[in-house]
């Protein structure tokens, strides 16, 4: 599937949608206008440039917005990008940057260790 890039404020709206699977873009608004603050104009305009982007789709009747991306699929993404961009593309590097700075207890240690035996 093609990457799709997301700003901080479609990702915030796609978090609500995500929450709802799928819902009408007036239930979206109210519910964007209640955590968020957004306005019902805002709502709509992000609501258009998702559907733009294929990152949701507009069902009629009813307006009805459904996720075309998982929440996984963003991360994955975004993560890579990340990984990309400050770590020159090495996992490696960005594992060991981060298990530097962080301080997991033997539990998570052995989580991690745990996670990464059963995809290797």
């Amino acid at each position: 599937m093609e990457q799709i890039k997301l700003f901080d404020s479609e990702l915030r709206l796609m978090e609500l949608i995500w929450q709802q699977d799928s819902t009408t873009a007036k239930n979206i608004s109210l519910i964007a206008a209640d955590i968020i603050g957004w306005n019902k104009n805002t709502t709509y305009t992000v609501l258009k440039k998702l559907i733009k982007k294929g990152a949701i789709e507009r069902i009629e009747p009813n307006f009805v917005c459904k996720p075309l991306i998982t929440r996984e699929q963003v991360q994955l993404d975004e993560t890579r990008k990340l990984i990309d961009k400050l770590y020159n593309g090495s996992v490696k590097t960005f594992f060991t940057s981060f298990l530097k700075k962080e301080n997991l207890s033997k539990e998570e240690i052995e989580e991690l260790k745990d996670i990464i035996g059963k995809e290797l």
